[in-house]
């Protein structure tokens, strides 16, 4: 069985999982819609694709085994417009649920660092850009990783400038449940945020910016092997980025957002099938 086809096989049953659609057929049958986990596997296989939307349509309907795998027959691909339409409707919930899902492929371990990186807006024309404020040109992106099994668990896009340490705890909290310990360099340097850690039981590894001597000693506590593994944040963003392109098709907000988590649900996909 080829890579794509593992893809797409993992794809459709996480989809099918995310929406509660087993049973359901996939192409639409007396005037009906697609099935939600068939839109789903589509829209993974054109971020593994790396292609747009009328490109990925026109390879798959060259590809009746993989189309096959989502229960569909080259006759029953939607228009591009269909897709782009589902994309809009489909609850970000979907997305990140199938992200946990996604993770869950690599049974993380609970010790997870934490870190941002930045993806262009793909370039719009100037007429577009000045009908839409169309002014922000990257989208700060962080994510939680999973240090052991470098699976993303969560992430978190902004294109404000809000700080480190307010975007760590909003995602540390979602995932506090099943995090052990949380690596993070000197940007998320916070009083507050190792006290919210401790809260809910999980170890902050953070060091201390080195105003004191007493933050030398802070510093000198934590766990090296542990905190030294914060940089497989790097590893992970770099891969996304080799693999997956280092921007976002999509040029509404909303959109681009949903695009990004999908990378993510891509990445830990793709990890899952070649390890």
């Amino acid at each position: 069985m080829s890579k794509i086809s593992r893809f797409t096989s993992k794809a459709v049953t996480l989809a099918k999982n995310a929406v509660g659609g087993r049973g359901e057929v996939a192409a639409p049958e007396g005037g009906g819609g697609f099935a939600d986990y068939a839109v789903v596997s589509l829209h993974c296989l054109r971020i593994y694709l790396e292609k747009s939307y009328r490109e990925t349509l026109d390879l798959l309907s060259e590809m009746p085994h993989i189309l096959a795998e989502i229960g569909l027959e080259a006759a029953d691909l939607p228009d591009h417009s269909t897709l782009v339409k589902a994309f809009d409707r489909l609850e970000m919930e979907v997305w990140r649920v199938l992200l946990r899902l996604s993770a869950q492929l690599h049974d993380p371990a609970g010790h997870a660092a934490i870190d941002s990186t930045f993806f262009d807006r793909e370039a719009a024309s100037k007429h577009y850009c000045r009908r839409t404020n169309y002014r922000v040109q990257t989208l700060k992106t962080t994510a939680l990783i999973d240090t052991a099994t470098q699976a993303i668990l969560d992430v978190h896009c902004t294109t404000t400038k809000r700080h480190d340490t307010q975007l760590g705890w909003q995602v540390a909290r979602r995932n506090a449940g099943d995090l052990h310990s949380l690596a993070a360099d000197k940007g998320y340097d916070w009083m507050a945020l190792r006290e919210k850690l401790r809260q809910e039981d999980v170890r902050p590894l953070i060091k201390h910016r080195l105003f004191r001597p007493i933050d030398h000693a802070h510093n000198a506590r934590i766990d090296g092997p542990l905190y030294r593994q914060r940089a497989m944040c790097e590893t992970v963003f770099s891969a996304i980025k080799r693999t997956l392109g280092d921007a976002v098709r999509a040029r509404a907000w909303y959109r681009e957002f949903r695009e990004l988590v999908l990378m993510c649900v891509v990445y830990n996909i793709k990890r899952s099938v070649t390890s």
